[in-house]
C-alpha cells in the first residue's frame, strides 16, 4: 500500500511534462531534484550553467518547508497551533500566506478552509496500514473548522478557536512556486520549470521557443498515460486528484481531499480538477476549492473569473473544459 500511494505521489509530481524540443538551447539544462514537502519536486533551468542558483532554490524549498509545515514542531504554523489562542508573532511571508488562504475561504464560503487541521491531522495516508479515523473523532475536530475565526493583524495571528489547527497543505506549494519563479527572473532566468509535486510552474517556454506540453494524467492508470494535454508559457497548471494520495478499504477507496463540512473525502463524482493561470497559488488554491465544490460549482467559479482555464476529469474519465479554456 505504502508504495502505491508513493507511486501515485512519484507520478503526480512529473505529469508527464515534455521537454522534447530542447536540443536547440545552447547549454545543457541544470536541474535540482529532491523530496520536499512530502513529494518529489524537480526545477529545471534551460539558460544558465551556475549552479548557485539552484543550490539557492534547495535552500529555499528547505525554508518553507521548515516555515509552512503543519507536522514540523518548530514551525511558524505548530507555534500557532500550539499557542492556544494566544496570539504568535510570525514572518511576513507566513502571514500573507494565511492571508491568502482566508480570501480563499470567503470566496469559496468555505469549501477551502485552512482550519482544517484537526481533521486532516486524523488522516494518515503515508501510514504502512492507512484506516478510516473513528466518526466521533472526526465529528470532534470538525467542531474546530471555521476560517473565519482566524485573526490576521500585520504579522501577528490569533485562532479565536483555541483548539482550532491551521493547515496549509492545500496552498503553500503554490506560494513557494511562485516565489521561485520570482527567484530565478531575478537571476535573469527565462526558461524554466518548476514542479512542487504536481504544482508546476514555467518561466517562459522551451529555449526553442516552443510552449511547455503538460500532460493531465488520467486518475488511477498505472501507465501514467495522460488523458489530455495542455500547451503553457509562463504559466502555472496544478492538479487536484483522488488519486494522488489515498488508500483503500472495504472496497471504498479514501482520498486526501477532504470536505471541510463533512470531514471526509469529497465524493461528488470528480477524480481530478486541474487549472491554468499565471499564479501557482491562486492555481493550486482553486484546484482544490473547485474539487470540493463539485463539477457544477466548481465550473460555475472559474468560469466567474478572469484568466483561469480549468479541466474537469470525473469518475468515467469525461473531460469538461471551463468556458474560455484555450481561447
Amino acid at each position: 500500500m505504502k508504495n502505491r500511494i508513493i507511486a501515485a505521489l512519484t507520478a503526480a509530481a512529473f505529469i508527464c511534462i515534455s521537454l522534447s524540443g530542447c536540443a536547440a538551447a545552447s547549454k545543457e539544462p541544470m536541474t535540482y531534484t529532491d523530496t520536499v514537502f512530502d513529494t518529489v519536486v524537480s526545477i529545471t533551468v534551460y539558460d544558465s550553467t551556475d549552479q548557485e542558483i539552484l543550490d539557492e532554490c534547495k535552500s529555499m524549498c528547505q525554508k518553507y518547508d521548515a516555515m509552512f509545515s503543519a507536522t514540523n514542531p518548530d514551525s511558524e504554523i505548530s507555534r500557532i497551533n500550539q499557542a492556544g489562542g494566544n496570539p504568535v508573532e510570525v514572518s511576513s511571508e507566513t502571514a500573507t500566506l494565511i492571508k491568502k488562504g482566508l480570501y480563499y475561504g470567503k470566496l469559496s464560503n468555505g469549501a477551502f478552509d485552512i482550519t482544517i487541521g484537526k481533521v486532516s491531522s486524523l488522516w494518515d495516508f503515508k501510514a504502512e496500514n492507512p484506516s478510516v479515523p473513528d466518526s466521533a473523532a472526526i465529528a470532534s475536530a470538525l467542531e474546530h473548522v471555521d476560517y473565519q475565526k482566524v485573526l490576521v493583524s500585520g504579522n501577528t495571528v490569533t485562532m479565536q478557536d483555541s483548539q482550532a489547527a491551521i493547515d496549509l497543505g492545500a496552498i503553500a506549494k503554490g506560494y513557494i512556486a511562485d516565489r521561485l519563479k520570482d527567484y530565478l527572473e531575478e537571476e535573469g532566468i527565462r526558461h524554466a520549470n518548476i514542479n512542487l509535486g504536481g504544482n508546476v510552474q514555467t518561466i517562459g517556454g522551451k529555449p526553442d521557443g516552443s510552449a511547455f506540453n503538460i500532460g493531465i494524467q488520467e486518475p488511477f492508470s498505472e501507465s501514467g498515460i495522460p488523458l489530455t494535454s495542455v500547451k503553457i508559457k509562463d504559466q502555472s497548471i496544478v492538479t487536484s486528484g483522488t488519486y494522488q494520495r489515498y488508500f483503500e478499504k472495504d472496497g471504498t477507496i479514501y482520498h486526501h481531499i477532504l470536505d471541510p463540512k463533512t470531514g471526509y473525502p469529497c465524493q461528488n463524482g470528480l477524480s481530478s480538477v486541474t487549472i491554468i493561470t499565471d499564479s501557482s497559488l491562486t492555481a493550486d488554491a482553486l484546484s482544490t476549492t473547485c474539487f470540493v465544490l463539485g463539477p457544477e460549482d466548481g465550473l460555475k467559479l472559474v468560469n466567474q473569473l478572469d484568466n483561469v482555464d480549468a479541466v474537469f476529469i470525473d469518475s468515467e474519465n469525461e473531460i469538461t473544459y471551463s468556458t474560455n479554456f484555450m481561447k
